[in-house]
């Protein structure tokens, strides 16, 4: 058996809607654009109010493990915020993705690194690491993985490029329950320049030598409307950004991507990303 044979496949997949109800609407969506993997909100994304699942909704979505599924925690969680109620309404709401993603049988909840806000990157993670580490303790092996998912570099944030996330790592001790979420989208906005085959490559490359192949988890596949380094989160469909199409295609070939499911958080509706889920089955070859 060649290396091609051997090598696992990524499944492509889409963020998607789920009011109306996660399975109802959700796996709907799902088979609409040919997704093989899923992520999912369990709650506002914008607001701090939690609710509980719908036990028949959930159980249709564990139902289906021919199709990886994911959990994104709200924006507003800010880990490493100076203010003590922003901290706990974060911890709260980590903590209900959490719970959620394990009602579900998540593979992972995708949680943004944070911001210091003021006081500088070592403050922030030290405030990180007194808030997550005790959550990761008390909550054990019955939740998914909290996988980290770097920022496109504005303020004060506490991790955007792949280095950054090496502190970030330390400052939870390299915690067993601790993944990857990178976001393609963000890591050229950040400064790394995957604009080419051989960019994507080496910024895969530096991250299994920084961090470790192991530790990722799932990537977000998005192209950028704005150039590299410019910090600014702007999502593009695949191939109509300044990232373009082609060097996707390394997130099939490179080790470190072996078997990842990749995730588009493209502008929709449903026709576009259809588009991008078909565009990025095109490069693997299936």
């Amino acid at each position: 058996m060649n290396n091609e044979q051997q090598r696992p496949q990524s499944p492509v997949g889409a963020h998607v809607p789920v009011a109306g109800g996660m399975a109802a609407k959700g796996l709907a969506y799902a088979e609409e654009i040919g997704a093989e993997t899923v992520q999912v909100f369990v709650s506002n994304p914008r607001g701090w109010a939690t609710n509980g699942g719908d036990p028949e909704q959930d159980a249709r979505m564990r139902e289906r493990t021919d199709l990886p599924l994911f959990v994104h925690a709200p924006y507003l969680i800010n880990l490493g915020a100076p203010n003590e109620e922003t901290a706990h309404k974060s911890v709260r709401s980590l903590e209900h993705a959490l719970t959620r993603g394990g009602e579900i049988d998540a593979r992972g909840v995708v949680v943004h690194t944070g911001s210091a806000v003021s006081g500088g990157r070592e403050a922030g993670l030290e405030r990180v690491r007194t808030r997550l580490m005790p959550l990761l303790e008390r909550l054990g092996d019955d939740v998914p993985p909290v996988l980290l998912e770097p920022m496109a570099g504005q303020g004060q944030v506490l991790c955007a490029t792949v280095d950054d996330l090496v502190p970030y790592f330390e400052a939870l001790d390299w915690h067993d329950n601790v993944g990857v979420c990178l976001d393609t989208a963000h890591l050229f906005a950040a400064g790394h320049d995957i604009s080419t085959p051989e960019g994507m490559r080496a910024t895969l490359d530096r991250f299994g030598q920084a961090v470790g192949g192991d530790r990722l988890r799932v990537i977000h596949v998005n192209d950028s409307k704005e150039p590299c380094g410019s910090k600014k989160d702007r999502h593009e469909n695949i191939g109509a950004g300044h990232i373009g199409a082609r060097p996707f295609g390394e997130l099939f070939t490179h080790p470190v991507t072996a078997g990842i499911p990749l995730i588009l958080e493209t502008p929709g509706p449903a026709k576009p990303h259809a588009a991008d889920v078909a565009a990025l089955k095109e490069l693997r070859g299936s």
